[in-house]
């Protein structure tokens, strides 16, 4: 009996490991849409295929949305679930909305449209990699993201495909491919530029939430109303950005000058502090300390970052 209980117990699977898979899940999702758009935009040009590779993408920021949110309600955030988010991140929203705005619009500028899609993709990969590193180095809940984040630049990019580029029409006539090439420059720079975008995560239940969120409804609907239910999109990453842009305006000098003067101060004290002398047998403490990881270092190669 006791050898058909241990059996049953070593058959049965463990919940726990189970939902570390969950949110990766949603993360090889995204990919999948990613992938999915890049097929449909290295098929043949017409406004039905680049219609649904923008479909796509806003799906893979679908996932992309809830695989972080579904780890923290689950407790299985991970160093390989940041890793493979950031991989996915490259695929579907650096190298599908390159790829979709190059064969949409930007192959009529030749080479220089081949090398605007490239800056864009290579952009949203540095900016990837820089959110990985203080994402290490800081913790907390975050209130500002360091540049536009890549899942908005993308967002922006199809929602003016899906605004402009209706099913079945020819591929982006009209459209003046100069102005959507700067617009992915833009896009480019902002996503590694120092001009930080709101998280609202901050954000809590109450009255002037809701009252904003009522603004943001109404703004949506007056648009959809009066113009067409596709720029609703539109409009919301742009008025994102613009956000964003007005608050480096209006308060980027002033957080400087404070950022500069709190390191001055600090740089300050630790000049005026006085440091206190080693005694001769705390020196031999910290020689044989260090001779381990000297060592160590010695061994692999590499110095200590």
């Amino acid at each position: 009996m006791a050898e058909e209980a241990s059996k049953r117990r070593r058959g049965r699977p463990d919940l726990r490991k189970l939902m570390f898979v969950l949110p990766n899940l949603f993360t090889v999702s995204s990919i999948f849409c990613g992938v999915y758009s890049i097929m449909l935009s290295s098929g043949e040009a017409t406004g039905d295929n680049f219609y649904r590779a923008a479909v796509a993408i806003f799906f893979g920021n679908f996932f992309d949305a809830f695989d972080g949110r579904v780890a923290r309600m689950t407790k299985t955030q991970s160093e390989f679930g940041v890793e493979l988010d950031s991989l996915a991140d490259v695929i579907t929203f650096g190298v599908a909305p390159a790829i979709l705005l190059y064969k949409w619009a930007l192959y009529g500028l030749g080479f220089f449209g081949i090398a605007v899609a490239a800056v864009y993709a290579a952009c949203g990969a540095i900016r990837l990699a820089r959110f990985n590193v203080l994402a290490h180095s800081e913790g907390g809940v975050q209130r500002f993201f360091i540049g536009l984040p890549i899942p908005l630049a993308a967002g922006m990019l199809v929602s003016l495909v899906i605004a402009v580029q209706q099913p079945r029409s020819p591929a982006a006539e009209g459209v003046a491919l100069w102005g959507i090439a700067v617009l992915v420059l833009v896009l480019a720079f902002l996503m590694v530029s120092t001009i930080r975008y709101r998280t609202f995560k901050e954000a809590g239940l109450n009255s002037r939430t809701l009252l904003i969120f009522t603004v943001v409804i109404a703004v949506g609907v007056v648009v959809a109303y009066r113009g067409r239910p596709s720029l609703v999109l539109l409009v919301y990453f742009s008025l994102y950005i613009l956000l964003g842009l007005a608050e480096e305006v209006l308060f980027g000098r002033r957080r400087r000058a404070a950022a500069r003067a709190s390191a001055a101060a600090a740089a300050a004290a630790a000049e005026t502090e006085p440091e206190e002398p080693l005694l001769p047998a705390e020196e031999d403490d910290v020689a044989l300390e260090g001779a381990p990881a000297a060592a160590a270092a010695g061994e692999d190669g590499e110095p200590d970052a």
